[in-house]
């Protein structure tokens, strides 16, 4: 009988040195203002499509999430934090076009705050994550990244946070950390 789900135990991310990781999303204000708000709405599903249909561009993968019935956003994993620059800045793309809308509105004096835009990023250095996944296809960090059995970066998370691949420079006073009393996978 084939299982429901990809993998039947205990994963985790096969990232290895920095992750980049940027968090997008919208906020509706004024429900009544549809006008406002949609266009944003359907331009991170635009744009997400663009990248996709660029793979150079350096996104890995991306999760689309909703907080609320306002708040909207996307999780997305990066190959490094310059082609997330790359394309923050590159003329005639998707993303270009939006941002001169939206700073077109703000020059002339149309933004009434029916909209809210906001993100973070983060550059995640190697040893400052980790993750474990039960019975997951590959999801998040794995699905940007690969996934391994747990066994290949620690059954504990303190020795996921601190495996580093064959030949790269453990960090000056970092010690081998040693079997942990806390519970496997945590």
């Amino acid at each position: 009988m084939r299982r429901r789900f990809g993998v039947a135990e205990r994963t985790t991310a096969a990232a290895e040195g920095d992750v980049v990781v940027l968090l997008i999303g919208m906020r509706i204000n004024h429900f009544w203002a549809v006008h406002h708000w949609l266009p944003v709405l359907a331009s991170m599903p635009r744009m997400l499509r663009e990248l996709g249909r660029r793979p150079e561009s350096g996104l890995r993968k991306y999760i689309l999430l909703t907080a609320s019935p306002r708040t909207y956003y996307v999780v997305q994993y990066w190959e490094s934090k310059e082609k997330l620059y790359a394309y923050a800045h590159a003329p005639a793309t998707v993303h270009h076009r939006a941002w001169t809308f939206v700073n077109g509105k703000e020059r002339a004096g149309r933004v009434r705050g029916h909209v809210g835009l906001w993100h973070e990023a983060y550059v995640v250095p190697q040893g400052n994550y980790e993750a474990i996944y039960a019975d997951m296809p590959a999801f998040g960090l794995a699905a940007a990244h690969g996934q391994v059995p747990l066994e290949k970066r620690g059954r504990r998370a303190k020795d996921r946070f601190a495996y580093r691949p064959e030949g790269s420079a453990r960090p000056e006073g970092a010690e081998k950390t040693a079997p942990s009393a806390v519970a496997d996978g945590a």
